[in-house]
């Protein structure tokens, strides 16, 4: 042999030449490539080594025709209900599922309100003849077992926009929430000049992206004394509840000079922020510029957001699974980290 793959040329790289060189017929080949039939384990070795030594990709529209008699379904399950970041993380997944149509990859897309695991594991009960999961999961045990059992039994699992490392998924999507809980900590002591009293509006203890938002926030926190934390609410990412519950904080704790917005409901926190005199408004630092936080945003209310990609969140998940279930490619690394944007008023 003795020729890499630059010598052979990409295009002259085929199933034909893959059997020259292994002295074998090109059905022989095709069966090891494709898992088709029963080849001499040593022989389908030498195939799949020379294979890879020549950089051999199927043919796009073989690929297609495979794919498509397979019908690979990729089950997507996101707590995106009222939440409007998720609209972006579900047009980036959306986008890609469509430019996958030809390979005969279809979404099945189930949302839920709120972070009730019960419901989660109702959803992913629907979910079980699905080739692949992609999930924002809830941090619960029972939902770590149902995600273990999946890959277990062989399904192909991504965790987008939350993690749950404990868990055997494949890989994870998203941001870097305790980096994202740091950034915001100087955003903050920046507008502040480093004098502030802090109110926390947190989505839910059950999502470990945002208690290791806090927890960023907090080691941040550490090297400017001037700020301290006065309170900490969640929300659930509810408009409603968000406004409630901020508008509560901010009447018990009227030393409040600035909120850290840590999830979804900014819209209902800033409503709150708003029925205060404009000398008593606190400083606001929130995430992601959906239309209602950019309204608040010109508004005066928000000083700055930091930006998650939600789209290519949605996107890149959906490549890796189009990858796993399609190319039969895992995935090279276990997380895929966006980094954080900041977005002002006059950038956003």
């Amino acid at each position: 042999m003795g020729k890499s793959n630059g010598e052979w040329g990409t295009a002259m790289v085929t199933m034909k030449k893959i059997a020259e060189l292994c002295h074998v017929s090109r059905g022989t080949v095709d069966r090891v490539l494709h898992g088709r039939g029963r080849v001499n384990a040593d022989t389908a070795a030498n195939i799949r080594r020379v294979a890879k030594e020549l950089g051999y990709e199927p043919n796009p529209a073989a690929k297609a025709l495979a794919a498509r008699k397979k019908q690979p379904t990729v089950a997507v399950i996101l707590p995106s209900e009222g939440n409007a970041f998720f609209d972006e993380v579900i047009r980036g997944l959306q986008a890609a599922a469509d430019e996958y149509k030809i390979y005969g990859l279809t979404m099945q897309l189930l949302t839920m309100k709120g972070y009730d695991p019960g419901t989660m594991l109702e959803l992913l009960d629907a979910v079980e003849d699905a080739d692949a999961i992609l999930i924002a999961p809830i941090d619960d045990d029972d939902i770590r077992r149902a995600i273990d059992h999946f890959v277990d039994m062989g399904k192909f699992v991504v965790t987008v926009n939350g993690d749950l490392p404990s868990s055997k998924r494949h890989a994870y999507v998203g941001s870097d929430y305790e980096n994202g809980g740091v950034t915001a900590c100087a955003l903050l002591e920046a507008f502040t000049h480093g004098q502030a009293r802090v109110g926390v509006v947190l989505g839910s203890q059950r999502i470990s992206g945002h208690r290791a938002r806090l927890a960023g926030f907090e080691w941040r926190m550490k090297r400017s004394p001037g700020l301290a934390i006065e309170a900490v609410i969640e929300n659930d990412d509810d408009e409603f509840t968000s406004f409630e519950r901020t508008k509560a904080m901010l009447r018990t704790h009227p030393q409040i000079t600035a909120l850290f917005l840590v999830a979804g409901g900014v819209y209902g926190a800033c409503r709150a922020v708003k029925e205060l005199a404009p000398e008593h408004r606190p400083t606001v630092i929130a995430f992601d510029s959906v239309p209602s936080t950019v309204e608040m945003m010109k508004e005066g209310i928000i000083k700055a957001v930091l930006y998650q990609h939600p789209y290519r969140q949605g996107h890149r998940a959906m490549e890796l699974a189009f990858d796993k279930l399609v190319n039969g490619r895992a995935p090279y690394k276990e997380m895929y980290i966006l980094n954080h944007e900041i977005r002002l008023l006059e950038n956003v």
